[in-house]
């Protein structure tokens, strides 16, 4: 990963990926997330601040309480994104199979 990206990248802390993995079963309130933890509450609060940013969470108010839940269209753009990747990767290994078979194919007849 270069340089700097980790600290960019919401999903590259081990504490947001389990948020988001949370979020997935149900959404939690603010204070349910930060008792799974065992990191402050405004440690936490920075994360899910990171995740919203990031359009993987959103939140919404309930009276006193903060209730957070995944965030449909980020995380549809993240996998829109990731799709692209694969496809590429897709590409780029074929054509790598591809130039594997074809010199074992000429090694072969050597």
């Amino acid at each position: 990963m270069p340089l700097g990206l980790a600290d960019r990248n919401p999903a590259a802390d081990p504490t947001r990926r389990r948020i988001v993995e949370m979020l997935a079963q149900r959404e939690l309130s603010a204070g349910e997330i930060a008792g799974r933890f065992e990191v402050s509450a405004p440690a936490i609060s920075q994360h899910l601040k990171v995740l919203r940013e990031a359009q993987l969470v959103r939140v919404r108010a309930e009276a006193q309480r903060r209730i957070y839940e995944l965030d449909p269209d980020g995380l549809g753009e993240l996998h829109a994104w990731l799709g692209n990747i694969r496809q590429s990767w897709r590409g780029r290994l074929s054509a790598s199979e591809r130039r594997l078979i074809k010199r074992a194919r000429e090694d072969d007849g050597a």
